[in-house]
């Protein structure tokens, strides 16, 4: 009957479209063939006291989502609000209940991702995002063969056939990274924007190439493998009856990640206080109060607290800032950055009387943000310029500025202020990075201005202090939670990398090399960065004392092989890539370089090999997408070349949508400092002091 009045769209028989949900078999599943998040919980007590309070579970009927689903089906059509609900509310979705006119009974909207949407997941459509999943029939239970039986069987026979129920519900697939990527990787189909395909965000990507996933040899540190279960599912003590849990512990079904809106919302005290003691626990940044430069000095003081110097009245301090993305497995914020706020507060004060001498990242009388905060964030931007401020994502046509900290990573912050005249014992500066779920302006939207809504808890994820004497400061002893002197250095060169300030960053790394004189990395490090600079041959000399240090290390022979491109070594060039595809079949970078140099030297064949390989890694890539048109077409298949092409013009960057960031950079130049590479926080130029008014002083020099 749903089949006969579906709206299918322009595809046929997809019955998820514009999102990528797949049923076994390919029809519609009865919303009453999927068991009850209450069926499972009467002997799954911890899991679902756990699930009730977590986001899975509160995925569709909270007015933080309901307000952004409803204005797709208000303008577009309920139709197309199966994009956001094949993860959202799976069963509403493959029940056919999003149609016009349904007849399909949704309490399950209650339950949003429940027990059995996860444990029906058969398997995942590679890496695609958008509920790239494929459904099982839903099952607790299979017979003697294996076969599953659907629904809802009595608890005796659960209970009589352990090993049955077990393997209906579970699978190793569950424990995979590439499970959540189904959800955790989204974009903007033109079946949805009727414009081009436009990257969401790529919280699996992000994981894929950070160092937990022990797949990518371009970071800049190593660690050991964890996939996203290992952060956000963690074992704990059960603290009801569980016979799911092992040895006593269970892995948590509360998700913790950042969301405080949900609980706050529905007053889930145990999830908020969980969410925040994730958040707090001090492992994921490091901030490192790193140098100050005086009165316009190229000399920079550093690091801080291993060196001597002297601050005297009238002084104008710029501070350097780091802040190092050490163990989050992607980068801070992962999703949605336009509604989510992360951001650097800096504060001065005289330590004598507690006066405020400059803060940035300060929190206005109406809740929102000081709008010249150095924040982690983005901006996505319509035909017109316009900051799409209520999430109507199919309007979006480029993104002004995309700020964040990568996994792995770090980012410099400078901060600028004049020391007063009557200050007597010196100033203490704190640099902090503060998390709030949501934007105060969206929740504006939601609720309406002035209706006392709760506001969101700002949470402070890492934070340092460090106190300026008036007069001499002698070196002081570390504190708990100081990166070592050589990771400081090094965080600062990646920052100053990223930053495009090639020779303060070669400075900075020499500096971490002295102290790890034999670490292969460091000299790396130096030759990726004057690749950047296009000085290829320092970068030569520094790969080849990397590997002599490090035989075989995959890191220097990539990079080493673009030398060996830029100076015409085709063969070297692809034996070097061979190696480190060997070595990390999974990387993308390589296997694209790779593909690269095949095609460069004429082996067509090899190269299809390598695009086909990082095809099945990364669906999306673009440059896959375009190689193989041409390889396909030289090759006689005229069919895949057609589609290769087909979809790289579709997911190649629009040349006229900078036009529409550019627009909006210029409405908002207390915005448009942030997408410059590195700019200064001055005090010097307009600051707000706590009680609200203004100082303002000309300034050494520019600040940008």
């Amino acid at each position: 009957m749903i089949r006969h009045s579906y709206d299918f769209g322009v595809m046929l028989d997809n019955i998820s479209l514009p999102g990528n949900a797949q049923v076994e078999g390919g029809d519609f599943i009865q919303p009453g063939a999927f068991p009850t998040a209450q069926y499972c919980g009467y002997c799954h007590k911890e899991a679902f006291a756990e699930w009730r309070q977590s986001l899975h579970s509160n995925s569709f009927r909270t007015p933080f989502y309901r307000t952004s689903v409803n204005i797709v089906i208000n303008t577009k059509g309920i139709q197309f609000s199966r994009h956001c609900d094949s993860c959202h509310n799976p069963i509403a979705v493959l029940s056919g209940a999003l149609t016009k006119n349904s007849m399909v009974d949704r309490r399950f909207d209650q339950d949003g991702v429940t027990c059995m949407t996860c444990h029906s997941i058969g398997k995942v459509q590679s890496t695609l995002g958008n509920g790239g999943y494929v459904m099982n029939v839903p099952s607790v239970m299979t017979d003697a063969q294996g076969a599953r039986i659907p629904g809802q069987v009595p608890y005796k026979e659960i209970l009589a056939y352990p090993d049955r129920h077990a393997a209906a519900v579970m699978r190793s697939l569950m424990k995979q990274p590439e499970f959540c990527a189904a959800c955790h990787k989204a974009n903007l189909p033109d079946s949805l924007n009727e414009y081009k395909w436009i990257r969401a965000f790529t919280t699996y990507d992000e994981w894929q190439n950070s160092k937990f996933s022990e797949q990518n040899p371009l970071t800049f540190y190593k660690g050991s493998y964890l996939p996203c279960q290992g952060c956000h599912m963690e074992r704990f003590d059960a603290s009801l009856p569980e016979p799911g849990a092992k040895h006593g512990s269970f892995a948590s079904h509360r998700w913790a990640a950042g969301n405080t809106a949900v609980p706050m919302y529905y007053g889930f005290d145990e999830q908020i206080d969980k969410t925040i003691a994730f958040l707090k626990r001090g492992t994921f940044l490091n901030v490192d109060l790193f140098g100050v430069k005086i009165n316009g000095s190229k000399n920079l003081v550093a690091p801080l607290g291993e060196q001597s110097f002297n601050i005297k009245p009238n002084d104008v301090v710029e501070a350097y800032v780091v802040v190092q993305n050490k163990n989050i497995g992607h980068s801070l914020i992962p999703e949605v950055r336009d509604l989510f706020e992360a951001w650097m507060e800096f504060e001065a004060k005289d330590v004598t009387t507690g006066k405020v001498i400059y803060h940035s990242g300060y929190l206005k009388a109406d809740g929102s943000l000081d709008e010249s905060a150095h924040s982690f964030t983005n901006r996505p931007v319509n035909t017109g310029g316009t900051f799409v401020d209520n999430h109507k994502v199919w309007t979006i046509h480029s993104v002004a500025y995309d700020n964040t900290v990568s996994a792995g990573r770090s980012v410099l912050v400078r901060y600028e202020f004049r020391v007063p005249g009557d200050v007597k014992q010196g100033v203490s500066i704190t640099a902090r990075v503060n998390y709030r779920h949501l934007r105060h302006s969206y929740t504006d939207n939601i609720f309406g201005k002035g209706t006392g809504y709760k506001e969101l808890p700002v949470v402070e994820i890492a934070s340092r202090t460090r106190l300026l004497a008036m007069g001499a400061n002698p070196p002081e002893r570390a504190v708990a939670g100081d990166n070592p002197t050589w990771m400081r250095w090094n965080n600062l060169g990646i920052a100053l990398l990223d930053q495009l300030q090639y020779g303060d960053s070669l400075n900075a790394f020499r500096e971490a090399l002295k102290l790890h004189p034999n670490d292969a990395d460091g000299y790396t490090n130096m030759a990726l960065t004057n690749i950047q600079w296009e000085k290829f041959a320092p970068a030569r000399t520094a790969l080849e004392k990397a590997l002599t240090l490090s035989p075989g290390n995959a890191r220097a022979l990539y990079y080493l092989a673009l030398v060996e491109r830029r100076d015409g070594n085709t063969s070297q060039e692809v034996a070097d890539l061979k190696q480190v595809v060997a070595q990390y079949p999974r990387s993308i970078d390589a296997r694209r370089e790779l593909g690269v140099s095949y095609y460069q030297s004429g082996d067509q064949k090899a190269a299809m090999e390598q695009f086909q390989a990082l095809q099945n890694i990364d669906p999306d890539d673009v440059a896959a997408h375009y190689n193989l048109s041409l390889l396909y077409r030289r090759n006689g298949m005229k069919d895949s070349a057609k589609q290769q092409g087909a979809l790289f013009a579709l997911k190649k960057t629009d040349p006229g949508a900078p036009t529409y960031s550019q627009d909006f950079l210029r409405m908002h130049p207390e915005i448009s400092t942030e997408s410059i590479p590195w700019h200064v926080h001055s005090s010097l130029h307009h600051a707000h002091l706590a009680d609200g008014s203004a100082v303002t002083e000309t300034p050494l020099g520019s600040s940008h």
